[in-house]
């Protein structure tokens, strides 16, 4: 029997992947979880195993092609195995999606104008919320990424909401969920004068997935010589959207400098010992313990704002990202529980999640779950830097190069191995002073290695 193999779920929020190699051709025997596919996607290149059993009859899909879940890139000949786990073929379906298209709500296939040509009337200002949502909508990252009108039906904690199909029309054109907004007609039934009202205290309160996001037009660079124009790759173009919104947060940075003389020494001993244990003793694997110490005493460290519903999310977990460069571009796999994990553990898995980063094989779940971010440039230079907070985290800890300094001590300059440190954090949930107190925690601790096992 043949059966087509879909490309399966990539991940939450992952909409499409680029083909980079096709892993099986026809004639093929395909065995169960057997990978047939590598896929970069917006995170990170994964391999597609296989769901089904048999004997590959036709490919259907080539390196350089983009794909999306649900779409058939395989027929497989199953001669029974792996039936199940597959889905019949496009001929079969024909019927049933034939009905489907029959039974489609008018309200979700039908323009907004009813067909007519002109938009419904609107103030000035919805106009342009409802392009600032337009454009957000293209450009937010896929965590954040309201769902298109045509995308997909109403949320479906909005089915029950009193409201006409027009307004629930107007409502996903603005990318706002019908269920969250507050109608004060009627027995509750809301009106498009409830969703504007709704759309401007989202965007008062920055929040929101539909926040604007300016897309500048660029001038014609053509005109003062010769240029070239590249598409971005996908971790690229999901960085730039990302960044571009997490921007948005109002950040406020707090440099500091950890004399780490001490620490230097305390590497050179041990580092033989952390070899043993297979891991390199750096100062990040340092840093990441430290700062996952200090979220212990500091909880808002590891929070996220949830301005639509006005309340602060505390995460009970410390996962710890680090951003890590690469020639594909920047990728931050996460370092899990790192409050329980030894220095030792930590700089092994660190050694680990960074060479597969490079060799562009870490998996989606290993990118997943971070609460707080290490980036360290000091391998390459500088002196201070102002990191950018990985929304929807609340901070980030920069580190640049150490060097050795005169710093007066007992009456005398003396040289001493300076770091500097640099926090970013969000103004909204975190006060100065608390960033003030948590950055002199990892300095005190980096300054006397041995003060946090007291």
């Amino acid at each position: 029997m043949a059966v087509e193999f879909k490309l399966p779920e990539l991940g939450e929020n992952i909409e499409k992947g680029d083909v980079v190699r096709v892993l099986v051709s026809a004639g093929d025997v395909l065995k169960q979880d057997q990978p047939v596919l590598e896929l970069e996607t917006d995170k990170a290149t994964i391999e597609v195993p296989s769901t089904v059993e048999g004997t590959v009859t036709e490919v259907r899909v080539k390196a350089g092609d983009q794909v999306k879940p649900g779409q058939a890139v395989l027929l497989v000949d199953s001669n029974g195995a792996g039936a199940p786990a597959a889905e019949p073929s496009a001929e079969a379906d024909a019927p049933a999606a034939a009905e489907a298209d029959a039974d489609a709500s008018p309200e979700t296939d039908e323009p907004a104008d009813g067909g007519s040509g002109k938009a419904p009337a609107r103030t000035a200002e919805v106009v342009d919320i409802a392009k600032g949502r337009s454009a957000a909508r293209e450009s937010a990252p896929a965590e954040t990424r309201p769902p298109a009108a045509s995308d997909e039906p109403p949320p479906a904690d909005g089915a029950g909401a009193p409201a006409a199909p027009s307004v629930r029309r107007f409502a996903r054109e603005l990318g706002i969920d019908i269920g969250a907004v507050h109608g004060t007609g009627p027995g509750g039934r809301i009106g498009q004068g409830d969703v504007k009202a709704h759309a401007k205290t989202q965007l008062r309160s920055g929040g929101g997935a539909g926040a604007p996001v300016a897309a500048a037009r660029l001038p014609d660079f053509s005109k003062w010589g010769e240029v070239e124009s590249r598409p971005m790759s996908n971790i690229r173009r999901k960085t730039a959207e990302h960044l571009s919104v997490a921007w948005q947060a109002p950040h406020v940075t707090q440099h500091d400098r950890a004399d780490v003389t001490d620490l230097e020494a305390f590497r050179a001993a041990q580092a033989k010992r952390v070899e043993a244990g297979g891991g390199k003793l750096t100062v990040t694997a340092i840093l990441i313990r430290v700062a996952a110490e200090a979220i212990r005493r500091f909880p808002q460290f590891a929070s996220s704002a949830d301005m639509a519903h006005e309340a602060i999310i505390y995460k009970k977990y410390i996962h710890i990202g680090v951003a890590v460069d690469t020639p594909n571009g920047l990728l931050v796999p996460v370092v899990r529980d790192a409050d329980r994990k030894t220095i030792t553990e930590i700089a092994a898995e660190l050694g680990t999640l960074s060479e597969k980063a490079r060799a562009r094989k870490l998996s989606l779940d290993e990118m997943s779950g971070g609460v707080f971010t290490v980036t360290n440039l000091g391998g390459i230079g500088g002196t201070l830097f102002t990191p950018i907070v990985n929304q929807p985290e609340v901070a980030i800890l920069g580190v640049s190069r150490g060097a050795t300094e005169p710093v007066w001590r007992d009456g005398q300059f003396v040289p001493r191995q300076m770091l500097p440190l640099s926090l970013s954090y969000d103004h909204r949930v975190i006060d100065g002073a608390d960033a003030a107190r948590f950055l002199r925690f990892i300095v005190g601790v980096l300054e006397e290695p041995m003060s946090m096992i007291l």
